[in-house]
């Protein structure tokens, strides 16, 4: 492989307008089909085959008026007392009835229910609620924001003497997809850059890299969406993703640029040897990423698989730029890529320090770490045992019900009808099957009265044929309630419990019950397909049993520091005052698969760019202990670099005020941090250290039909090897 990489990004060096005029061509061909033909309404995956996605299809076969969408937009206003007042008081009640005749002068209000209407009342048990609807017309994309606004003022501004709250929207929740968060995020990355290299060159062409990698995927990826729509929130993860491992391939391969310059090669060869060593690094580590997000498929959900293929397919095209365009750069760069510094001790043929003389910041660190493994190594797992202990008190939910702020008036209205009505805003459906149905429905009633944590049973209407009759279940709480998740198992239990009838039960509750069931059968399932696929990747990578397992494990304990925090911030509410987006509720069901895959795979990236250089040293001849120093002192200020990079990056979008985009790159951030700082810096070199040489064993039998993949390209030594003596005598 480093032969054939090599090959490439000499090639690449020598035909800088091919390449460049390609990646142009590309992403002209992609922003052509996004522009006329896009389609981001929503994925055309359906819904997980469940009990309760089944009994729906059932129902709208049935009912078919149950599946007709409302033409109407609607908002609740509902109305609370104060003390002891009734909403049916004399005196309250008039000045209810006074607040809902102001509210049909409104912008685009058709009607306002009347919640006192004997025939359909709307009335609390207490008597101190009522909630009246209000009907619009006339609301478009470009009123709807504005409408709503004015129904929340118009709310607020009711004076003390009872509360009123919006209930429902009519407006879509609207989500900036580059702020000012991100901006910085990408800010800081390249004075990160800039430091690590002393060259603003260097960090501009590592920058421009990543920039034109994540834009081509992302507009790729929308250009996807003409013939397989997807949703808005889809580019979220290939955006993040791409720009960071676009960073953090071009670092590794620049990086090693620089140093083949340093030891006085010729600028092609540099490159070659760069592109077919620290190359051969990012295809590997690239892969891992790539098998992760694919693996997603296994998921069969399909909001979730196009999320996967589409970050997949940003990863790809960020090797691919590291690759082909990032040696057009190097080429044109030159000795430019390094620092004046540099530049002149490489003119004055000065040999630089050997990295086991040099003396530096990595370099004890390296000797702290293998000269007490035991110590560190312990002290490391239990800073992530801490950080992972929020982890058992983690909850998710398929659908989080009355708007995404816990604060906002839209919560305050939903929690306070469950309160006072019960779920009558997320009922149970429940199909009674059987023949002559419509004479057990008394009693089908009185059965599901009789259950735990209902409020209500309404019994509903019986299809052409008889055999069907659908009966609503108001459950005594909210749709992530655990009452109402007993509710439909209790439910469940008694499919079969009236003789000749069989229940079904649907509705929101039950669908996300079935689909957060069927998330957590696929992500063991998930987990098993990375894990065994990656390790055997790794095992032709490093030929070794213990160093991918070492890996995997480190990646687990990362993985429960990452899900700690999240649980911390985004369920406990810490932070509420520096994260934007809210806090409070169960994380999204979907978004512990999305992170063990994408943290899995930038997991193994670190893994791929550290151990690769001490087994490069390793196989050079060094003992164990030196090897883990020296390759841990030449990759060590990259790795630092590399996870700065990405943390800035994900600290940014995780300032985001969409909830999902923050949580997932809030847990990318933390999770990171630790699987650099603390897994691969400390506990991966204190586990090679206590294992020795047998870190580095495999059985004789596996080692020969294992494919020998040249991963330190050794055969680029042998290449080049007489340019590389002439170059150094033609510079000293």
């Amino acid at each position: 492989m480093p032969n054939v990489l090599a090959a490439i990004g000499r090639f690449s060096a020598r035909h800088r307008f091919i390449i460049i005029a390609a990646w142009v061509l590309i992403f002209a061909v992609f922003t052509g089909i996004t522009a006329t033909s896009a389609n981001m309404n929503g994925s055309t995956g359906g819904m997980p085959a469940t009990d309760a996605s089944k009994a729906l299809t059932t129902m709208q076969e049935k009912f078919p008026a149950m599946s007709s969408s409302p033409g109407a937009k609607t908002l609740q206003l509902v109305i609370e007392t104060h003390g002891s007042a009734k909403a049916t008081d004399a005196a309250t009640k008039a000045a209810i009835e006074s607040v809902l005749t102001k509210a049909e002068a409104l912008p685009n209000v058709k009607s306002v229910s009347d919640p006192f209407n004997v025939q359909r009342p709307y009335i609390s048990k207490d008597g101190t609620t009522v909630v009246s609807t209000l009907e619009f017309s006339g609301i478009t994309d470009d009123n709807a924001s504005e409408t709503y606004q004015e129904v929340v003022g118009f709310a607020q501004g009711q004076g003390s003497q009872f509360t009123t709250e919006v209930g429902g929207s009519i407006a879509k929740d609207s989500y900036a997809a580059f702020g000012p968060g991100e901006a910085a995020g990408i800010l800081i990355a390249f004075l990160v850059l800039l430091i690590t290299f002393g060259s603003l060159v260097a960090a501009g062409a590592n920058m421009l890299v990543a920039i034109a990698g994540v834009a081509t995927g992302t507009i790729g990826v929308v250009a996807w969406s003409a013939i397989h729509p997807i949703d808005s929130t889809t580019i979220t993860l290939p955006s993040m993703l791409g720009l960071a491992v676009g960073i953090d391939y071009s670092l590794f391969i620049l990086t090693r640029f620089r140093a083949e310059l340093k030891a006085g090669r010729k600028v092609d060869d540099a490159v070659s040897r760069a592109t077919g060593t620290a190359g051969t690094a990012v295809v590997f580590a690239g892969l891992t990423v790539i098998i992760a997000l694919v693996g997603l498929w296994v998921t069969d959900i399909g909001a979730i698989q196009d999320m996967g293929l589409a970050g997949a397919f940003a990863v790809v095209v960020a090797v691919l730029m590291s690759l082909t365009l990032l040696p057009v750069l190097m080429k044109s760069l030159g000795l430019k890529a390094l620092s004046r510094k540099d530049r002149k001790k490489l003119l004055d043929g000065q040999v630089e320090e050997t990295e086991l003389t040099r003396r530096s910041f990595v370099g004890g660190w390296s000797k702290a770490v293998t000269r007490r493994p035991l110590p560190m190594l312990l002290g490391a797992v239990a800073v992530l045992a801490i950080l992972a202990v929020p982890f058992f008190s983690m909850k998710t939910a398929a659908n989080i019900p009355g708007g995404s702020s816990p604060d906002s008036t839209q919560r305050h209205a939903y929690n306070l009808i469950v309160d006072k009505f019960g779920g009558v805003q997320s009922p149970l459906m429940v199909l009674a099957e059987g023949g002559n149905i419509s004479g057990q429905v008394k009693t089908i009633q009185n059965e599901l009265t009789g259950l735990d944590h209902v409020n209500a049973v309404i019994p509903g209407a019986v299809d052409q044929a008889g055999d069907t009759a659908l009966v609503t279940v108001i459950p005594a709480g909210g749709p992530i309630d655990e009452g109402t998740k007993a509710l439909v198992q209790d439910i469940r239990d008694h499919a079969s419990s009236i003789s000749g009838v069989h229940l079904e039960v649907t509705g929101e509750t039950a669908i996300g019950l079935d689909t957060t069931a069927l998330m957590t059968q696929a992500l063991v399932k998930y987990v098993a397909v990375i894990v065994i696929l990656s390790f055997l990747l790794m095992m032709v990578m490093f030929r070794s049993l213990l160093v991918p397992l070492f890996a995997t494990v480190g990646y687990l304990l990362s993985l429960g520091a990452a899900f700690g925090a999240l649980t911390a911030v985004f369920q406990w509410g810490w932070l509420k005052g520096i994260i934007q987006a809210p806090q409070g509720d169960p994380m999204m069901s979907l978004l512990p698969i999305i992170l063990v895959g994408v943290l899995f795979g930038l997991a193994m990236d670190y893994q791929v760019f550290l151990v690769s250089r001490i087994r490069e040293e390793y196989v050079g001849g060094r003992s164990p202990k030196e090897a883990i120093m020296t390759g841990f002192r030449k990759s060590g200020p990259v790795l630092i670099a590399a996870a700065l990079i990405m943390g800035f990056v994900f600290g940014g979008f995780a300032s985001s005020t969409m909830t999902f985009a923050a949580e997932t790159a809030f847990g990318l951030l933390v999770g990171v941090l630790a699987d650099a700082f603390l897994v691969r810096m400390i506990i991966m070199p204190a586990l090679l250290s206590l294992a020795g040489h047998r870190a580095w064993w495999i059985p004789r039998w596996l080692d020969k039909i294992l494919p020998n993949l040249d991963t330190e390209g050794h055969a680029l030594g042998d290449a080049d090897e007489d340019t590389h003596e002439e170059h150094v005598l033609v510079n000293t």
